[in-house]
């Protein structure tokens, strides 16, 4: 297996930016899985969603559909569910910490 050189900063800012831009048109294709399981991402695809060479992905099967997502985009998922879930001026760092030191009265 080769090494991967880490993304460079003109990289990593495209990388953002397209992050923060909405979801494009959906793009459809079919695809062979090669020698050992390998597939390749089309590039238009990888583009689209911001993915670069050597980017960790989270693979999910669901349904019979295999998922594939950048951990960045996983992140954007948890944390838009977590503002709608959350009440404003809630802090849970500091409802756990609170938590952990009521609970530390009685250890």
């Amino acid at each position: 297996m080769g090494t991967v050189t880490p993304a460079k900063p003109a990289e990593r800012m495209k990388r953002r930016e397209l992050a923060r831009q909405p979801a494009t048109a959906e793009l459809r294709t079919r695809i062979r899985i090669g020698e050992k399981g390998r597939i390749i991402i089309p590039a238009a695809m990888r583009q689209a969603l911001g993915m670069v060479e050597g980017e960790m992905l989270d693979l999910v099967t669901d349904d019979g559909e295999l998922r594939m997502a950048t951990r960045r985009e996983r992140l954007r998922r948890a944390q838009e569910w977590a503002r709608k879930v959350i009440p404003p001026g809630i802090s849970l760092a500091d409802e756990l910490n609170a938590e952990r030191r009521e609970a530390a009265k009685y250890e």
